[in-house]
């Protein structure tokens, strides 16, 4: 039976050695708790690092770590400080977190890191693919692992693999600064389905794969040349019934069983009942915005003085990778502007601040969340920010604010908060007053709507629906209907071969039998090339025709010393072996001064395109401009163009990054269909890249062999991944019929 592999950076417990004794207890919240209807019935498996060092665990105790974590369905993942060091305190934390919060002046960029965090990534990978089986879905956390997803299917290629960045993906301008961005792009879009918390984080990935990647976007896919990646936005959610339960229980309890926090807050609101407690709950982290907070309500008590001694900020600060030089800068600045606000505003019986400088109790965070009548949540920069729907959910009275920073990924499901910019002292000041004056119905009408809202969609809900869209890209689209070149298919193709006695090959050229490039002329063929060409054409009874859009003085120089038929400029020329180029059809070139014009204007108002003149058409080609721009102004092209040419007998073809202004009559399936005519084939075989390409399958009988080159909506029936694949197959036909020859040979003998 199949299973879940789920890989994170940590495994869902806690591990620790007291007295020579290992300790494991299960981790409580966020990932695990999402994860546990998945984890727990016993078809999964979670793979992760334990949280101890190789140096920090007793040899006697590694067995023991194993072994309590394969009681809990988990594999422990071991590693060394230095590898820690480099991959989860440098790389991970030094580079790609301040990165993807926009934190650039604290992005360190070091080679060495890197290569630990390749190293590691692939050690998980590695323990990945020990336990995966055939049918299993792999389910790959967040930003220290970047990369596996391909690592794995560098291995498993027919794995069915989900990964989810739980950070914010920046935009296309901050991430191209990495230096390994291709690596980081690559690794991700190994995966089968890419999830964010957002639309804007997953309109930023789509946008940098289009940009350095140059892979074909449509809509929320990537087009990659042997499958289809799909990338969606998952809003994370929350446990909801456990806080709701909680703050329940909180509320039941008598006040013997009253923390000593509960009590002090209590007697805080016994003694000022009309005053007002403002919560604050963070990691202490650079991306948290807690001084620009501590600023802005500073400022809230200088614009309104009538809350002194009426509304106190509580503020817990959960310390934080304290050995990195940003967080202990940050802790220093906090400590400071804490003890400056209240040395400035404090009075004998009231200081404006309560702070906390550590972690809590689960019991303590719903003391905290029941009895404060405002969250002032304002991070920088914010993947989703699980606190503020921990504080809606308490809320069971369903009265209390919400002040949240646009900047955070919850605020996209969360509309009812007082939404603001954690920029605009101004801005929070004036929503702190909006929120202490904001009359009790009010309150209860907002949360009652964002109440309902993360109830039904929990963190057992955002898992679920992860895990079926997942499966759901096992399935194959029709419109995808073209079936990849497997070993047996392709030995039933030479088979038929093999039984024909007259054959034809249509091939095309850019993008088939050579990679695309940025200038036309680059892509000369290399020897290899033409010494395969020859050789298939060299096989007895077999036609080999070059069918392409080049220009014929282009095509006709680079195959002139090779016995194939050239067609050229998609069917206006033709060329016999041994012959000179004739036309295939009456066309003319008289329309090209009134077109010419029109396209040169878009050169001029698109960087990196340019116009190719050939002898009957004219080819705008966009392929080194912005993709995103490219693609707009090829729409307008093709527009502006349809609309001019609409009486003149001509046509737009869309190619590959191209755009081909031509004589309607003409195309690639007219002149292939010629030789058809002429003499009749029984093995006929196509193979092309583009939308040129799809008339001529069209065109040709149903038992004619057509393949696509890259997973494309296609009228062909079947594809392969990429040109070495095309050289691959072809080069199999001269291999077989060697092999023909061989053995009649020995049989004459």
């Amino acid at each position: 039976m199949s299973k879940t592999i789920i890989i994170s950076n940590r495994l869902p417990l806690q591990v620790s050695i007291k007295n020579d004794k290992l300790e494991v207890v299960p981790s409580v919240g966020g990932l695990a708790t999402g994860l546990k209807s998945f984890h727990r019935d016993g078809k999964s498996v979670w793979i992760g690092w334990s949280g101890l060092t190789k140096e920090e665990i007793p040899e006697d105790l590694l067995p023991q770590v194993q072994e309590k974590a394969k009681e809990e369905a988990c594999i422990a993942v071991n590693f060394s400080e230095e590898e820690i060091e480099g991959f989860y305190y440098g790389f991970s934390n030094r580079s790609i977190w301040p990165l993807f919060h926009y934190f650039m002046e604290y992005t360190e960029w070091d080679s060495e890191k890197w290569e630990v965090y390749k190293s590691v990534n692939q050690k998980y990978a590695d323990v990945v693919i020990e336990n995966y089986e055939e049918g299993d879905l792999i389910w790959v956390h967040d930003y220290q692992l970047l990369l596996v997803p391909q690592m794995i299917r560098d291995k498993e290629p027919g794995a069915t693999i989900g990964f989810f960045n739980h950070i914010p993906f920046p935009s296309y301008e901050v991430f191209r600064t990495m230096p390994w961005r291709e690596e980081v792009l690559k690794g991700m879009l190994g995966a089968n389905l890419i999830g964010f918390h957002t639309f804007d984080y997953e309109r930023h990935f789509l946008s940098a794969v289009s940009r350095i990647l140059r892979h074909q976007i449509e809509f929320n896919e990537v087009s990659l040349p042997d499958r289809l990646v799909k990338v969606e936005s998952f809003p994370m959610g929350i446990d909801y019934d456990k806080f709701e339960q909680a703050a329940l229980t909180n509320q039941e309890q008598s006040a013997e069983r009253e923390s000593d926090l509960q009590q002090r807050l209590n007697h805080h609101r016994n003694k000022a009942p009309d005053s007002k407690l403002i919560l604050s709950i963070d990691r202490l982290d650079y991306t948290k915005g807690i001084a620009h907070r501590i600023r802005a309500f500073e400022y809230f008590l200088e614009k309104y003085p009538q809350y002194l001694e009426n509304i106190r900020l509580v503020m817990l600060a959960v310390p934080s990778r304290s050995d990195v030089p940003q967080y202990q800068i940050l802790k220093k600045e906090v400590d400071e502007l804490v003890g400056r606000i209240n040395g400035k505003f404090a009075t004998v019986n009231w200081i404006p601040i309560w702070y906390f400088y550590r972690s809590m109790p689960f019991e303590n965070l719903i003391d905290l969340y029941t009895t404060c009548n405002i969250a002032l949540l304002t991070p920088i920069r914010d993947g989703m920010n699980l606190v503020a729907k921990e504080y809606i959910a308490t809320r069971t009275d369903k009265t209390g604010v919400l002040i949240l920073s646009e900047m955070a990924g919850a605020a996209h499901e969360m509309n009812e908060a007082l939404i603001i910019n954690p920029n605009n002292f101004e801005q929070i000041a004036d929503t702190i007053h909006q929120a202490i004056q904001m009359p009790q119905d009010e309150q209860i009408r907002r949360n009652t709507i964002l109440q309902k809202r993360l109830k039904r969609y929990s963190v057992e809900k955002w898992a679920a629906d992860f895990m079926k869209a997942l499966e759901k890209t096992k399935e194959t689209k029709p419109a995808y209907k073209a079936v990849r070149i497997s070993e047996n298919i392709e030995n039933n193709i030479l088979e038929r071969f093999t039984k024909s006695r007259s054959r034809i090959f249509y091939l095309d050229y850019d993008g088939t039998l050579v990679d695309f490039v940025d200038k036309p002329e680059n892509a000369k063929p290399d020897g290899e090339l033409v010494e395969l060409i020859k050789s298939l054409t060299q096989i007895k009874h077999t036609k080999v025709v070059l069918i392409s859009g080049r220009d014929k003085e282009t095509l006709g120089t680079w195959w002139e010393d090779v016995q194939v038929d050239l067609i050229a400029e998609h069917g206006v020329w033709m060329r016999r072996p041994g012959k000179n180029w004739q036309l295939n059809e009456k066309v003319h070139n008289d329309w090209m001064d009134m077109v010419r014009p029109v396209i040169e204007t878009f050169c001029d108002r698109t960087p990196g395109t340019f116009i190719e003149e050939k002898n009957y058409s004219l080819a705008w080609h966009y392929r080194k401009a912005d993709p995103e721009l490219g693609e707009i102004r090829a729409n307008d092209l093709s527009n502006t163009l349809k609309e001019l040419i609409s009486n003149h007998g001509l046509s737009v073809l869309q190619g590959n990054k191209v755009l081909e202004i031509k004589s309607s009559g003409v195309n690639k399936g007219k002149a292939a269909g010629k030789y058809l005519v002429k003499k009749k084939y029984d093995f006929i075989f196509a193979i092309g890249d583009d939308w040129t390409d799809e008339i001529l399958y069209k065109e040709l009988p149903d038992s004619a062999v057509t393949v696509k080159v890259g997973l494309k909506k296609t009228a062909a029936s079947y594809f392969v991944n990429e040109t070495k694949r095309v050289r691959s197959l072809l080069t199999h036909f001269i291999e077989v019929d060697a092999a023909q020859k061989e053995k009649a040979g020995n049989v004459k003998n």
